[in-house]
């Protein structure tokens, strides 16, 4: 196949978060607090040379977990004409060897109740209790150790 992952910067991710994710917004809605933090990672996903899909990996901890090296996954999304490839669980699985590679022991992130099958088939879990994130839906914080404890370094 003709896909490329590479990293990106932070203004590129909003050609894709903004159709998918923020649908009739300002595209200032695609701007999240710590995108430009040096800790941030972006990927993109490329289909000719064509971004399609994008993640953003935060360096953030949630409290419902009491691990500690842990990212946040925000603003994943595929354009819907390349929904329904797995191109997204190639970036996911593509955002998880490269936090390996520092160590990172957990990845979390605030699902959208329509994306909850998605990221269970990618051996995520539910932890905590359902919430509502105003004018996007209810959301639940999914988890995945992406790194045994015992085998870092």
């Amino acid at each position: 196949m003709n896909y490329i992952i590479k990293q990106i910067n932070s203004k590129e991710t909003h050609d894709v978060r903004h159709p998918v994710l923020r649908t009739g917004k300002p595209i200032e809605s695609c701007i999240f607090d710590g995108d430009d933090l040096k800790t941030t990672i972006h990927l993109g996903l490329f289909k000719n040379e064509k971004l399609i899909a994008v993640a953003s990996f935060f360096k953030n901890e949630t409290k419902l977990l009491n691990k500690t090296n842990q990212f946040q996954l925000r603003g994943m999304a595929v354009l819907k004409k390349f929904q329904g490839n797995n191109l997204g669980k190639l970036l996911l699985e593509y955002g998880e060897s490269e936090l390996k590679k520092q160590q990172t022991i957990i990845l979390w992130c605030n699902a959208r109740e329509s994306a909850i099958n998605f990221y269970k088939k990618c051996d995520y879990q539910i932890i905590g209790k359902p919430f509502n994130i105003e004018s996007i839906g209810t959301h639940y914080v999914m988890y995945k150790t992406i790194t045994d404890k015992n085998n870092v370094t």
